[in-house]
């Protein structure tokens, strides 16, 4: 009976405490951001395939390509971003493109493409150019947690 008494003080002293906020874990994630920067395919397409177990749970998902990551969103995508790899024959752009169709809202940096000297038509379907100022808002929502790869 002590022991549950001291767990219960010690629980009601942290939860009172002013600053003091439970694990991200503990919180509800009502809406997930992917980043990717990489240049690693392997990095890439295991960011998407999180991020695709997020969408398939029902998360709402946002997904901002930037760098060489951004690469993955282009028509013309370099075979790093489209070839299979093992174990399953899987790509980094057919996982985003799965995403995108479950619901996923995919954007590249907004220096992505003038950076490339190319325009918003270089990108695949479903895929737009990012607001910094709506994306900073959807970075920073109460209820988002944040992946970076």
């Amino acid at each position: 009976m002590k022991n549950i008494l001291k767990a219960t003080a010690v629980a009601l002293t942290l939860v009172t405490t002013p600053g003091f906020a439970p694990p991200l874990a503990a919180q509800d994630v009502r809406t997930l951001a992917t980043v990717v920067t990489s240049e690693n395919p392997q990095t890439q397409l295991m960011s998407m395939i999180l991020t695709l177990q997020a969408v398939q749970r029902g998360i709402s998902t946002q997904i901002l390509l930037c760098r060489p990551a951004g690469d993955i969103a282009l028509k013309d995508a370099p075979a790093s971003a489209t070839a299979g790899q093992p174990p399953r024959d899987m790509s980094p752009q057919a996982l985003l493109k799965a995403a995108i169709q479950k619901g996923a809202k995919a954007e590249v940096c907004a220096i992505y493409l003038p950076g490339k000297g190319a325009a918003s038509d270089a990108l695949i379907d479903g895929v737009t150019v990012a607001a910094p100022d709506a994306m900073g808002a959807a970075l920073t929502a109460s209820g988002t947690r944040v992946w970076t790869f």
